[in-house]
């Protein structure tokens, strides 16, 4: 039976391909610019040259690839991490990490930006443009930092010790 990570990593990239796919073909989200949904919320397209939070632009071809290269290998890492993890809750968190990284690599290779789309904000402050990739990374990653948080490291015969 196939990793439940890996099938998990599938979802997450097919559902953000259509969401992608969804915003700039249905909705067509570039030439509208924006579009309010809720006080706190908006459709609001930007492609994004760069890493999260459009840090590290690569604003030309040789960074455009240099950069998907990296996420790349981040990616092959965290497939092989994967391919041996035993816990539940990092099985779920890889395969979201890599079904998001996934889907931002595909964007970079197709378009040489990772369509943003998904605006929060509140009054005057506006939080950062992601999308549903985005998501699924910072969701795995914040389950990882959990469960390393939380986890017991001080064990005696493999069992958790009385504090």
């Amino acid at each position: 039976m196939p990793n439940r990570g890996y099938i998990l990593a599938v979802i997450v990239l097919i559902l953000d391909q259509i969401s992608k796919y969804w915003v700039l073909n249905i909705i067509r989200l570039p030439e509208i610019g924006g579009i309010d949904v809720l006080p706190f919320f908006r459709l609001t397209f930007v492609g994004n040259i760069g890493v999260s939070m459009g840090l590290l632009a690569a604003d030309s071809d040789l960074a455009r690839w240099l950069l998907t290269s990296a996420t790349a290998g981040i990616a092959l890492a965290v497939a092989l991490w994967l391919r041996r993890e035993k816990n539940a809750i990092d099985i779920i968190a890889l395969g979201l990490v890599l079904g998001g990284a996934f889907g931002n690599i595909i964007d970079r290779v197709r378009f040489g930006y990772v369509v943003d789309f998904l605006h929060f904000y509140w009054e005057t402050h506006s939080f950062y443009v992601f999308n549903l990739a985005d998501s699924a990374i910072t969701l795995g990653v914040i389950l990882l930092l959990a469960r390393a948080l939380f986890a017991s490291t001080d064990t005696n015969d493999g069992k958790a010790r009385d504090a």
